[in-house]
């Protein structure tokens, strides 16, 4: 069932294809001043050191520990990281104008403070709509239609941490958990992927865990093993990461063993590069 905010947005947006409704000037003016601020953002320089925030708070206690312990272990990141981040921005500042024009009534982004029982936990939401936050996530193609098809998906591979990181902003708002509008980036689609048969109790179990983790110091303990390579439906003999890990910056120190080849069954002619942690000898 459709978001009724998802409703007036499509109603909008048909007008305006239809040519019946024009963009309101100030609020153009608005999204040009939300992209200026997401790129003098981007481009601010070096952030402070580690610690514990809603954007993280739910990653695997691994990978945690390796951005507080050992920093200077993490990949570096690719040139084009910065262009891929102003681009959730963009698409964020430009949903958001979107909404407004559509006559959606929401209030926008603020900054909480969740208090656990291990310290504080800041963090900004993007939105609340009707009592409930709400966080706006673009995503590529596979993961609009493979990974967001509902909640229960996503909770099957969250490796960021969004579940953890939704609740962490009701909580700290003392409002109710909502959802994510997601938009695919390769194609303009949207929807709304809604979070209410979370247990937001649970959740929030794990934040304080994590949260205790980290401030004991508690030592290193792989969160994920690997997984047999498929050829087939058979294992091919080799092993690699799974997908939570191959995103980790941190994989190479946690994997001594590890090689990033081209796929060892892959046909293709340019067969996509696996994460391996064991490669049969041929």
């Amino acid at each position: 069932m459709e978001h009724p905010a998802e409703l007036a947005i499509h109603r909008y947006l048909r007008n305006a294809i239809d040519g019946n409704v024009s963009f309101p000037p100030p609020l153009a003016k608005s999204i040009a001043s939300d992209v200026e601020d997401a790129v003098l953002r981007q481009f601010a320089g070096k952030t402070e050191g580690f610690r514990l925030r809603m954007s993280n708070v739910g990653r695997k206690k691994c990978q945690l520990w390796f951005e507080k312990n050992r920093p200077e272990l993490k990949s570096a990141l690719p040139s084009h990281f910065i262009i891929n981040m102003l681009l959730g921005d963009i698409v964020e500042a430009v949903f958001k104008g979107i909404m407004r024009a559509a006559n959606v009534d929401f209030q926008d982004s603020d900054t909480v403070t969740l208090e656990t029982k291990h310290g504080s936990i800041k963090g900004s939401y993007d939105m609340v709509l009707d009592n409930r936050v709400d966080d706006i996530k673009s995503a590529s193609g596979w993961s609009y239609l493979n990974k967001f098809v509902d909640v229960f998906t996503l909770q099957k591979s969250d490796s960021f941490g969004y579940i953890a990181q939704l609740v962490g902003y009701a909580k700290a708002a003392k409002k109710e958990v909502g959802g994510w509008w997601v938009i695919n980036k390769n194609t303009g689609e949207f929807k709304y992927v809604d979070a209410e048969f979370i247990d937001a109790d649970e959740e929030y179990a794990k934040i304080e865990e994590t949260a205790a983790y980290i401030k004991n110091d508690e030592p290193f303990e792989r969160g994920y093993t690997d997984i047999p390579e498929l050829y087939y439906g058979k294992p091919s003999g080799n092993r690699k990461l799974g997908v939570e890990c191959g995103f980790c910056s941190f994989k190479e120190s946690c994997w001594d063993t590890l090689q990033s080849l081209p796929s060892k069954v892959s046909k293709a002619k340019d067969p996509p590069i696996v994460h391996y942690t064991h490669v049969v000898q041929e």
